[in-house]
């Protein structure tokens, strides 16, 4: 087995977790027998902290995690490592729950770490996200935002996604990067310009001082594409999108077929 450590950046949907939100107990395994190895293992998601931390306490990780897909960046095991944390302005937000006066905007909701606020209330929205409700706060986000957010979503209409995207690129584009989230969601993300995965992995992988050839990535959406650029390689999931698994130098089975464990299987010789 390769004795220089390396960093393995791990994605979770569609990537570490199967389509039922498990791990399944091949990957665990493998990436337990790493770590016993000395290798980093870190998560770097889109998620909150509140929506990934289970997963990273199921796989026992002692390493700093990226959440907001980068703009949050901190290490649940020690606090003198430090909370990276680029937010959005309160101006830009409240300019954000403006366009419900002008597209068909099913909710807005501006996080904030782990607190969430909604614009309008929405308990189908509440329970796809299992959020805690001690952490939630309805109302016009002009009103009940005093503080600047890590992101936006915008739950709109499917037809009216497109023409919000291309307000907010006119408008917005030197303060805000978005994305658009995978079906089944017509869910627009939104946080600070010049925010990404790599931005995050690069911050873990300078701690650890492990140089870019020595850093492996997974992942399967357009949030993943900065960080497998970025990695030494990068593996695309089987289920990943057309551009992912262009962008990446791999490409492994699913997310349904274990496909990190082979992939690491593989390259390590486990």
């Amino acid at each position: 087995m390769e004795t220089k450590p390396y960093l393995i950046a791990l994605d979770l949907d569609g990537t570490l977790l199967k389509d039922d939100k498990t791990i399944s107990p091949e990957t665990a395994r493998t990436i337990q027998l790493l770590k016993e190895a000395g290798h980093h293992i870190c998560i770097s998601t889109g998620r909150p902290f509140r929506s990934s931390s289970m997963y990273y306490d199921e796989l026992g990780l002692t390493t700093p995690i990226v959440n907001f897909n980068g703009a949050f960046v901190h290490h649940p095991k020690d606090e003198s490592w430090g909370r990276y944390h680029t937010s959005l302005s309160v101006d830009v937000v409240r300019q954000l729950a403006e366009l419900t006066e002008t597209y068909q905007i099913h909710n807005v909701l501006a996080e904030v770490i782990d607190d969430v606020y909604f614009h309008y209330h929405d308990e189908h929205l509440i329970e796809a996200f299992h959020m805690n409700m001690a952490n939630v706060t309805f109302g016009d986000l002009r009103e009940t935002v005093k503080e600047d957010v890590t992101s936006v979503l915008i739950h709109a209409k499917e037809e009216d996604v497109a023409d919000i995207r291309a307000h907010l690129s006119e408008v917005h584009a030197e303060v805000i990067d978005h994305r658009r989230w995978a079906a089944p969601w017509h869910v627009i993300e939104i946080i600070k310009h010049g925010m990404n995965k790599a931005v995050g992995l690069k911050k873990i992988s300078d701690y650890y001082q492990v140089p870019r050839e020595r850093i492996i990535a997974f992942g399967d959406e357009d949030n993943d594409l900065e960080m497998l650029r970025f990695a030494g390689c990068g593996v695309a999931m089987e289920n990943g999108t057309d551009e992912v698994k262009q962008a990446a130098d791999r490409v492994t089975g699913s997310n349904e077929a274990d496909g990190i464990a082979a992939f690491l299987t593989s390259y390590f010789s486990l």
